[in-house]
């Protein structure tokens, strides 16, 4: 009778104990922006709430420039981007010591094309890549696209670009690395999530750049790897600064990681162009944007448990889908960072 009375205490205790968890954990989150991150938040999002069934994550995928400007309007309890908060965008937050930039992802970005006939993976140069959005290269069998394709039979059909139509982290990501390794576009358009291109056509989203290069006969466009995998579209290797031709392959995206040889505080960087041999140079990194003083403490700590799960147990989903795993001495500074992130005065990681 003693025993069964025992174990009766201990299985109440365990169902109290779980009860406490659950409550914890139970409640909606509302994120908005990077479509560049969506293949990968929505497998979070599904694998989070197996985890805590008493919790629902919703994502919407509407773009960088969309989550930066919901989260400045704090209707979402987290903004996700591909480009990080700006200075102008920091003030407009309340001041640096009010936001808090914490990198989830890394992933490249792909230049991907149609293009009937050619089978071979094409190589793209810096200069051609420039020289196809600055639209000076206008056929695909222009000179410099043969000089990186040698032995590639190349048709006289126009060069046809597609780009972002809305502000986008992958276009600052893109623009970042163009910025960085010409001349001309550096003095002609510049680095932004939303610039004024030369030449092209815009779709909304990676998805919509993927279907539009997909439906366009000559097409290019650049979107993240996931999309050109999922799609099955082509996608071409690009020649980094060390004169390589680099796959980009989630292994060259950590290598760019790898070789950034400075960290700022705040953890706003860039890892395109970066000077390691097998560095990937079209790289870039995903942040989620949290306000360091949370205003609702239980939306809060709700938040801050799914993005330090997401920064660690949750990597290990990242190169199935094609995205980098976050090297360790960035997960703990991550880390660092999210516990900087407080709720009714204290750190909102805080059991």
């Amino acid at each position: 009778m003693k025993r069964t009375a025992s174990l009766l205490v201990v299985l109440l205790g365990c169902f109290n104990l779980a009860s406490v968890g659950v409550r914890a954990q139970s409640g909606a989150l509302t994120g908005a922006g990077s479509t560049f991150v969506n293949p990968l938040m929505s497998k979070w999002s599904k694998e989070y709430h197996t985890l805590h069934p008493n919790v629902q994550i919703n994502y919407q995928s509407i773009g960088s420039g969309g989550g930066r400007q919901q989260f400045l309007s704090k209707t979402v309890a987290f903004g996700a981007s591909d480009a990080p908060l700006t200075d102008e965008q920091i003030a407009q937050a309340g001041g640096a010591a009010n936001v808090v930039h914490i990198p989830v992802t890394q992933g490249s970005v792909v230049i991907t094309y149609n293009l009937e006939g050619v089978s071979k993976q094409l190589r793209f140069s810096p200069e051609t890549i420039a020289g196809m959005f600055l639209g000076t290269i206008k056929l695909w069998s222009d000179k410099k696209i043969a000089a990186d394709n040698p032995g590639v039979s190349l048709p006289a059909k126009p060069v046809l670009v597609v780009h972002r139509s809305e502000g986008s982290g992958t276009t600052d990501i893109f623009t970042d690395y163009l910025t960085k390794v010409s001349e001309d576009w550096k003095s002609k358009v510049g680095r932004g999530s939303s610039v004024q291109w030369p030449v092209g056509i815009g779709g909304q989203g990676n998805e919509g750049v993927a279907n539009q290069v997909k439906n366009t006969a000559g097409g290019v466009g650049y979107i993240e790897l996931a999309y050109a995998r999922q799609n099955k579209m082509p996608y071409g290797s690009v020649k980094n600064r060390a004169g390589n031709y680099i796959d980009p392959d989630p292994k060259n995206v950590t290598n760019a990681a790898a070789s950034l040889k400075e960290m700022p505080a705040d953890l706003r960087f860039s890892i395109t162009d970066q000077a390691g041999p097998q560095a990937y140079p079209i790289a870039g990194s995903t942040w989620v944007l949290l306000y360091k003083t949370q205003s609702d403490a239980e939306q809060g700590k709700l938040v801050a448990a799914f993005v330090q799960w997401a920064i660690t147990d949750g990597q290990k989903y990242a190169t199935e889908l094609d995205y980098a795993v976050l090297a360790k001495n960035l997960v703990q500074k991550s880390e660092a960072a999210l516990r900087t992130v407080t709720c009714g005065g204290k750190s909102c990681l805080q059991k």
